[in-house]
């Protein structure tokens, strides 16, 4: 079944590591915003039935209770999904928005907590503290959501190892259904990654990068969360179902500024522009900024590679049934190759990435 992605580009400020397209929060913009989101969801495909929906940004809580509840409106109208997160900061969570959440049919939250540690807080420019995070959650869960993600972020300058060791602790006592958990990337054009080109903060190295990660993959492992996805954990029958669309080259429509879309072949992306966004579809036009073909060759090369990102990886006949492609025919010389570099493993039946 296919997704529905909805992008909401408004920020408190922007984070320190962020690429993510985002904007000051402004209400008038905000309004303009909701009015070309209305238009552009009441022209999906009348066929088109997706099965789970995301909505990300950007920070969509960040919209007040009566526009967040707008915004629920018109999913609600235009999808029955069988999961719909929404991603939640807790610097801009209240109870009134938790339960408009709830109301709306939202079954699942990613709470974008990072660090409960002021330092790493302050220096990744997130607007939360650790006790604002720490009720966020508490108040989902008294808010009834049985279902609640929460980011981590790890391999943060001069951070030493027990800050990590803390905040996965932390994390395990809140007792969340999934846990995504990621390597700070240093994005072009980021406030982190103009420091770090300046010299004032320096990357941490690869192998201090691996021992972490392990760290990650056992804690995590100990509290009963499965890792499933190289990023991702979850507790058994809580793996996010938008994602692993993703991962699995399913179909997508993406609305909103900077939003992607994969269906019938074709891939698209909204502009990065919410004005220009607004303009184009109040005009009656598509928001789109580009558009390519995929040749069925090279999108089941892509969905190979995207499937390897699944601890379980690929199934050899799923892979044939979905993309009419032996993965073995497509990249057999480069599979073996990596097979006898104990990078891969092939059993004739499942490829999978080795530990």
């Amino acid at each position: 079944m296919p997704g529905l992605y909805i992008h909401v580009p408004f920020c408190v400020r922007k984070c320190r590591y962020c690429d993510f397209y985002s904007v000051p929060s402004r209400q008038d913009l905000q309004d303009s915003y909701l009015d070309a989101l209305e238009l552009e969801l009441s022209r999906l495909p009348r066929d088109f039935k997706p099965d789970t929906v995301f909505v990300g940004g950007g920070t969509p809580t960040v919209l007040d209770a009566v526009r967040l509840g707008r915004l629920l409106e018109l999913i609600g109208r235009a999808a029955a999904p069988a999961e719909w997160t929404v991603e939640a900061n807790p610097g801009t969570l209240d109870r009134d928005k938790a339960v408009l959440l709830k109301r709306a049919g939202v079954n699942r939250v990613s709470l974008g907590i990072q660090s409960f540690d002021p330092a790493n807080l302050s220096l990744l420019g997130r607007i939360h503290t650790a006790e604002q995070a720490v009720a966020a959650f508490a108040l989902l869960r008294e808010t009834g959501f049985e279902n609640i993600s929460v980011d981590l972020m790890y391999a943060i300058p001069g951070v030493v190892r027990g800050v990590l060791e803390r905040d996965l602790r932390h994390v395990t006592e809140l007792k969340p259904e999934h846990v995504a958990c990621y390597a700070l990337i240093f994005e072009e054009g980021t406030e982190l990654t103009r420091l770090r080109d300046a010299g004032e903060i320096r990357e941490v190295g690869d192998d201090e990068q691996l021992s972490r990660y392990r760290l990650v993959r056992h804690s995590l492992g100990d509290a009963g969360l499965r890792h499933y996805e190289i990023s991702n954990f979850a507790r058994k029958g809580f793996e996010c179902r938008h994602n692993l669309l993703y991962w699995s080259g399913g179909e997508y429509i993406g609305c909103g500024p900077a939003a992607h879309s994969h269906r019938g072949g074709v891939r698209w992306a909204n502009v990065r522009d919410v004005r220009r966004y607004c303009e184009a579809l109040g005009a009656g036009k598509p928001a789109r900024d580009f558009e390519e073909k995929l040749e069925p060759e090279a999108k089941a090369r892509e969905t190979l590679v995207m499937s390897l990102r699944r601890l379980d990886g690929v199934s050899r006949d799923e892979f044939r049934a979905r993309t009419g492609f032996d993965y073995r025919a497509l990249r057999g010389r480069e599979i073996g190759k990596l097979v006898a570099l104990g990078m891969l493993e092939d059993d004739g039946t499942r490829l999978r990435l080795t530990e």
